[in-house]
């Protein structure tokens, strides 16, 4: 019995002490203030629609990407996996660097002309992807 009731209040007390060491730094978090303004990292979707990535291509053909416009449309499925966004973007990105790489460095943004990285953000905002 005795050992009992020290097991107790020894287990009480270890835990009255982490909770008490734990308290300062729980009410020093909620009194910082918020990171407005700071961009969190988005991650990206698992899937993507197939009506999304088919507009996401068509973007990047009318950019003039070759490798997009030998890529086949998505369909037969509701949903196509992210790497197939994401390799898309990918291929377009390289291949516009490429075609860039001679540009003066004022008409370029990301190594690439302007038209062509608006091209390739607006087909990954139209996919949902964040990162690729």
């Amino acid at each position: 019995m005795h050992r009992t009731l020290r097991n107790a209040l020894a287990t009480v007390l270890v835990t009255g002490a982490l909770t008490a060491a734990a308290a300062p730094t729980a009410v020093a978090a909620e009194s910082t203030p918020s990171a407005a303004g700071v961009q969190t990292e988005l991650r990206n979707p698992k899937t993507i629609k197939v009506a999304d990535y088919n507009q996401a291509r068509g973007t990047l053909i009318n950019a003039g990407s070759k490798t997009a416009a030998k890529s086949h449309p998505a369909h037969g499925t509701k949903d196509v996996p992210v790497s197939h966004g994401t390799g898309l973007l990918a291929e377009a990105r390289d291949e516009f660097r490429a075609a860039d790489r001679n540009l003066p460095a004022g008409q370029k943004k990301s190594d690439m002309s302007i038209p062509h990285y608006n091209a390739v953000h607006s087909a990954a905002r139209t996919m949902g992807i964040d990162r690729w």
